[in-house]
């Protein structure tokens, strides 16, 4: 267990509080989201790949522990949003990541966890791949022409890159198919080639790129598509999407995928066994050096494609894969500086700056520290030698202090007392009302008067999950907030009006803006007046209210009024916790959040600027489980309850784990317990594994 996690990490996720779950889940969504634009967003990571994951792994234990208590969204976003320059493109089918293995136990593991979950005890047998440390693509073709290349983005839209793709070896722009294809692969630098860029860009004086993924990744992004295209880039297939890839085995897959034209990767092997895997694992890390191109891991896939649509997949990733990682990489630099960064909620996340020092090929200068526990534990001083490591050649974090080195002035580093905001707010950390123990997370008590706060929160609202608004992020906001035309939400939208009133001069005439660029700007920000309920209440930042959440809440309370009323009459909390899904924390959130006088006015003077639409139910359409709700109980004969659950969800049900009144059905099998008495007694429909079947077809 890695010592960077708040104190609550170093306890089983069963044995937290439901409070001290959704605290940490809202701690290491926030940290998961911000390594995510890092490395997906901006090709430019800041801690290690293992520490990641580590975040997601640790993430999906409580989900799992507490649902309630988590919001249904944290962790499930993949990658980040689309480069602003690029057009937009849905992906038909999610560009989903895997799950990661780090030792041989976590193979074993998922091999069982395959086992379990298809109530099988034979071994599986899986494709192996070697793991290129690239830029995931996605490549549609109709009638043998490729029609569209998009990257990953953030799993579900993606940038189209079509125009950059031309030229890249092991890509053929036409193959001999009929309809419509979707090929999935990894777009990649090779060593030589790497080599060769940066050659290039040192005699033509232009900065040298860290490693080929970065050098790949900056290569296909570019807006200036003659300058890609001459980039000499590599592809790999390692799969088709959709119904197309389902019924096939991974392996016979990809040699069918290589007799259309697509380069497929020589060293792949078709396995059976966990201990198979492993001894494949063993010998693809003596030899990586050696390749022609970086690897970063090897991947295991369900090779019977009957198996993977059982097995379907979880919020982020396939149940049918895994990646299995190779160990980190480590160097030592200096710790220059710890700074205090202020989050939407007011959380204060300390972060290490460093000399910047290539850490597997990769320059890293900046390191989250995450609490004062984490300092105070590791005992990190400014000036000091720390060791700086990077697992599965992709993200950093900072191991541990040099301490023969530690120069005798260095100074313990005590946390703040106070927001480094001007208003100099007082630092509070609360409590768990029911052990009483301070939360890891220390906030500041500012509010929405904090600069840093209001600043978070503005850029949250615009960002894609929210508003989206096209053309205003992070940059824009600073300028408009500089300049003193944006303090609060609505201000956005009053921003024409007021140069029109002459308030400003004209955007058009600003450095970085002209009249096709303001005029944009604009139009976009008037295409979001009007807005659904769902989106209204995820831009206003609410803690553990995000799309899934916020969705249910408006489904609960179709508009502002109702939410409100239901606050006026105080019976808000009691509503929201007697709905499954809904846990302590939401409820509290939301509570407080109106009950506040500054966050419920910032609220209404947005409100007053929008047409904000009522939140309908979605449309029945025709599946005999949508939008019912579900449990299972006992044991079920033909499949596991995890595979039972998982085809209702596929069939648009929503399986709780509870019998209440609003419960449609439950599936009782064998010892089914005191759910289905619940049920019974509660005239709840009680539905034998036959009758469920019926249901799913």
């Amino acid at each position: 267990m890695s010592p960077r996690f708040p104190k609550t990490f170093d306890r089983p996720a069963k044995a937290l509080s439901p409070q001290e779950a959704s605290e940490e889940g809202l701690w290491l969504a926030a940290e998961i989201a911000l390594h995510d634009e890092r490395y997906h967003g901006q090709d430019a990571p800041i801690i290690t790949d293992a520490e990641y994951d580590k975040l997601r792994r640790r993430l999906k234990s409580l989900g799992d522990a507490h649902p309630a208590a988590l919001a249904d969204e944290v962790g499930v976003a993949v990658g980040a949003k689309p480069k602003v320059g690029f057009e937009k493109v849905a992906h038909d089918y999610p560009m989903l990541s895997l799950d990661n293995a780090f030792d041989d136990e976590d193979v074993r593991e998922f091999e069982r966890r395959i086992q379990r979950f298809l109530q099988i005890s034979d071994p599986i047998t899986f494709c192996c791949e070697p793991k290129i440390d690239g830029l995931s693509i996605s490549l549609r073709f109709r009638n043998g022409k490729l029609i569209c290349a998009a990257t990953r983005g953030d799993g579900h839209t993606g940038e189209d890159v079509t125009r950059n793709i031309q030229n890249v070896s092991g890509l053929p722009l036409q193959i001999d198919h009929q309809g419509g294809m979707e090929v999935r692969g990894e777009i990649y630098m090779a060593k030589g080639d790497f080599a060769a860029l940066n050659l290039q860009q040192v005699a033509e004086n232009k900065p040298t790129f860290a490693n080929p993924r970065n050098a790949a990744a900056g290569s296909l992004r570019q807006l200036d598509e003659q300058l890609a295209q001459s980039r000499a880039l590599s592809f790999f297939a390692y799969g088709v999407a959709g119904p197309q890839g389902d019924d096939v085995s991974q392996f016979d897959q990809l040699q069918d995928l290589a007799r259309l034209g697509f380069a497929i990767n020589p060293d792949t092997a078709r396995l059976t066994g966990a201990d198979a895997l492993i001894a494949w694992y063993q010998k693809r890390g003596l030899s990586r050096a050696e390749l022609p191109h970086d690897i970063d891991g090897v991947v295991y896939k369900v090779d019977d494609g009957a198996l993977r649509q059982r097995l379907g997949f979880v919020a982020r990733s396939p149940r049918w894969a895994i990646a299995h990682k190779f160990p980190a990489e480590t160097a030592t630099t200096i710790l220059t500086n710890i700074i205090i960064q202020v989050g939407r909620t007011g959380a204060l996340t300390p972060v290490a700056e460093l000399v910047p020092v290539n850490v597997g090929g990769v320059m890293v200068s900046r390191a989250t520290l995450h609490n004062e526990e984490e300092i105070q534990r590791k005992d990190f001083r400014v000036g000091d030698h720390v060791v700086v490591q990077r697992a599965g050649d992709v993200i950093p974090q900072l191991v541990s202090v040099v301490s023969e080195k530690r120069q005798p002035d260095a100074l313990p580093y005590h946390f703040p007392k106070i927001c480094p905001c001007p208003l100099a707010s007082k630092i509070v950390a609360e409590f768990d009302e029911k052990t009483g123990k301070k939360d890891a997370v220390q906030r500041c008590s500012g509010g929405l008067a904090c600069p840093h706060q209001k600043r978070e929160r503005l850029i949250h609202l615009v960002s894609r999950e929210a508003f989206d608004i096209e053309g205003l992020g992070p940059k824009q906001i600073d300028l408009f907030m500089e300049r003193g035309l944006i303090d609060q939400p609505a201000d956005i939208f009053t921003l024409r009006l007021r140069e029109e009133q002459g308030e400003f001069a004209p955007l058009m005439t600003w450095d970085g803006f002209g009249r096709q660029s303001a005029e944009n700007l604009y139009g976009a920000i008037e295409s979001r007046r009007t807005i659904s309920f769902t989106r209204f209440l995820v831009g206003l930042g609410i803690r553990h209210l995000g799309t899934t959440n916020a969705r249910l809440l408006a489904r609960i309370f179709p508009s502002m009024k109702s939410l409100i009323d239901a606050h006026h009459l105080g019976n808000l909390k009691q509503v929201l916790m007697e709905v499954d899904g809904v846990g302590g924390a939401m409820a509290g959130s939301v509570w407080g959040f109106l009950e506040d006088p500054r966050t419920r006015s910032m609220m209404e003077d947005l409100a007053a600027q929008l047409h904000i639409e009522a939140e309908l139910p979605k449309p029945i359409m025709g599946g005999k489980l949508e939008n019912k709700i579900m449990v299972f109980t006992g044991t079920l004969a033909n499949m596991s309850r995890g595979e039972a659950k998982a085809r209702a969800e596929q069939a648009g049900a929503k399986v709780s784990g509870s019998v209440s009144a609003k419960t449609d059905y439950v599936v009782a099998g064998a010892d089914p317990g005191s759910k289905a008495k619940k049920a019974a007694d509660l005239g709840v429909a009680l539905l034998s594994e036959e009758e469920f079947m019926r249901l799913l077809d």
